[in-house]
This record gives structure tokens, sequence and C-alpha cells, in this order.
């Protein structure tokens, strides 16, 4: 069946974790692909008291495991610490066609080891200056695989978002794809990202000013995002900067500072964010922990929401798919945050049905007026012939 299989596959891999500041939930699920190429998996070191959240997606099978062990080598108690939360994402290996190819993951996978140590190497990042050292993270990691002679003739790439909490509650999001983060703020969403596509203004003038074109929205006809890690072939204008080329991995970055109405982020590839917009998303989450559901469960269940009930709907709800959902503790145990979402989105979802049962009772009322207003006016036959006549 093409690209897509005859059933899908909804079997999940799940993890989930958390410190002082931070929950986290994770999962990803094949759905109708022949392959899975986004196995996420969520790697955690301590590094000067810094705690590194790394939520990766590859093509290795075993990556839970090696994550959870991760986890538990480490020390996650220290109270002075940042979390980086990174999402690689939909790795492609582009032929020259309007499909992608998911034949391989190298791209994503060295990304997924090595990330995070470019921006804790980085000199800005010492001088607590992390917006440069996202940015450098991205752009040397992209510049290490360019010169690596075991990439040499690795057409793939992969998209990646990072969000990266530092130790006076901002959350840093850069971001270079189509994969997304959101913040939910006391229910309304707020995007940490957005999308980089070739038809986007900003985006197309960068890859005609490259040499580059957009064609049927892609990148010279064939790749359809515009940022990227990896994917050589788009950046081989010598005279132009890593920043300039037709597709760069140099990332946009937002900052957000968090309060205490943030209640959690969704991180997420675009097989969740082609199904759902950012406040549907939300409110599904929503939804579930009002519930009293976990947020591990909550990603398995916005993924089978996702999934679509056959492969034969132009791809929608067809593709793979990855979701992280980090709650925010602000100051709270995990017990205690799971009960402060339960309660706030309860009273939401009590809120909301009062709301919807108002609008239906004034609807009925306004149907009945307008049944009123109108007058029938009604003749037997041998009446209205007399009437007339």
């Amino acid at each position: 069946m093409g690209q897509t299989l005859s059933e899908p596959v909804v079997e999940k891999h799940t993890t989930s974790g958390g410190d002082s500041r931070v929950i986290y939930g994770a999962s990803e699920m094949q759905g109708w692909r022949i392959t899975l190429p986004n196995i996420g998996f969520i790697s955690v070191s301590v590094v000067v008291h810094s705690t590194i959240m790394s939520v990766v997606c590859s093509s290795t099978p075993i990556s839970f495991k090696t994550a959870i062990g991760l986890w538990k080598s480490c020390d996650p108690r220290s109270l002075n610490y940042w979390c980086l939360a990174t999402l690689f994402a939909d790795f492609h290996h582009d032929v020259h066609t309007f499909n992608r190819n998911y034949s391989g993951a190298a791209v994503a996978k060295y990304c997924g080891q090595n990330l995070h140590k470019k921006v804790l190497a980085d000199p800005s990042f010492a001088e607590k200056d992390y917006k440069t050292a996202l940015k450098d993270g991205f752009l040397n990691i992209d510049q290490d695989l360019r010169e690596d002679k075991e990439f040499a003739n690795d057409s793939s790439g992969c998209t990646a978002v990072v969000a990266l909490i530092s130790e006076d509650n901002r959350v840093l999001v850069s971001n270079a794809g189509d994969s997304r983060a959101v913040i939910s703020t006391h229910g309304k969403c707020k995007p940490l990202s957005y999308d980089h596509k070739p038809v986007n203004r900003t985006e197309s003038s960068r890859i005609v000013a490259a040499g580059g074109f957009v064609e049927f929205g892609r990148v010279n006809g064939n790749l359809a995002l515009s940022r990227a890690i990896g994917d050589f072939e788009f950046k081989q204008n010598s005279s132009l900067p890593a920043t300039e080329q037709i597709v760069t991995a140099n990332p946009d970055i937002i900052e957000h500072k968090l309060g205490d109405e943030d209640e959690f982020m969704i991180i997420a590839c675009d097989g969740i964010w082609d199904c759902k917009t950012n406040q549907e998303a939300v409110d599904f989450v929503r939804a579930g922990l009002g519930e009293k559901k976990t947020v591990e469960e909550i990603c398995e269940e916005l993924m089978d929401d996702c999934l679509a009930p056959n492969s034969e709907i132009g791809g929608v709800g067809c593709d793979n798919m990855t979701v992280v959902i980090v709650g925010i503790l602000n100051g709270k145990t995990e017990d205690e945050w799971y009960n402060w979402m339960a309660s706030r989105c309860q009273s939401a979802i009590a809120k909301k049905a009062e709301q919807d049962k108002a609008k239906q009772n004034e609807l009925a009322q306004d149907q009945n007026q307008d049944q009123s207003d109108v007058s029938i006016f009604y003749f037997p036959s041998s009446q209205a012939y007399a009437f007339l006549s």
C-alpha cells in the first residue's frame, strides 16, 4: 500500500520520569507508516548541577532501555539546575520525488547523542547566554555532521525542537523544522515555536537568495521543510554562511517566563500537529488531567485520537507520531500537581458544560420565538375559492 500499511501498528513505546521541577510522559507510535523512524527516548545526565533531559527520535529500537538506564544513573535532586528537553522528529532521507523515504535515521541518532553536549560545551552557556548557546549548538552539530566522514554519503536530516528551562524559571525553545512546542497557561495555549515551511515569506526569500526555488510548497520541489539539521544537498553554496543556505539548521528561539499559571508543555512532531491545532492539543491534555489520568496515558490517548480510521483520507492521521508532555510543578510535588490540575480542569469542564447548556437553551428560546412570530392562514379549498371569488 505505497507508504502505508494495510492495518495500522498501534503498539506504543512509552516512558515517563521527572525531578523536583518537572514531570514528563513521552510516547510514540508507528501508525499507518511502513516503518517507525521516530523512536523517542529520554536521556538524562547531570553536569555541574545541571539536569539535561533529552527526548529524541531515532531508529534505535532499544533507545528507551538506554534512556531509563541513563535516568537511573543520575542524581536529579539538585535544586540549582536547568532542564533541556529535546525532540528530534521526522528524520528524512529525501529522494527527488514528492514523497519522503524514511530509510535511515543516522542524523537524528547522532543529534540525540550529541546536541546537548554541544549546548553545554558552548562558552555562552557558562555565561548564561542560553540563546546563543542553543543557536551555536544547532549550527555546530550540523557542521560536525558535514565534516564527519561517516556521513559523507548520508543525505538524511532531522527536525529538532529543544525546550530549555533555566535556573531562573525561563523557558527557551529552540526550533528548526516543523516539530512544535506549546505551553498551557491556565488552559490557554501559547505557541513556543513556529513551523519552518518553504512557503513562509522569510523562508522563501532565503531559499531564492541562496539559489534555490519553491515548487509545490517544497524546497526545490523536494523537501517540505526549510530548516533542518543535515540535508546537506541543500547547503552547497560555498559563498554563503550556514545561516543563509537554502536549508539551514539555524533555529528560531522563543523565550517564556514561567509563572504560577503555567501548567504543562506539549512537544510533538507533525504527526500530531497535522491533526490538532495548538489549542485542541492543550484542551485534549487538560481533559485527560481532569479525569485524573497520567501524562503518559494522555500521550498514548492523544496519538490514538489522531490516528486516521483508514489510510485513504489524504495522509492526515497516517503519519508516525511522537509526543511529550512536560508537567511544570512550580514547587509542587507530583501528586500535588496532578490534584491541582484535576481540580482546575474539572472546574473548567463543568463551566464549559454550563455555558454550552445556556447556549442551547438560548437557541431553543430563539427558535420558539421565531415560530410564535409566524402567522399561518389556512383555507379549505372550497372556502378559498369562495374567498377569491
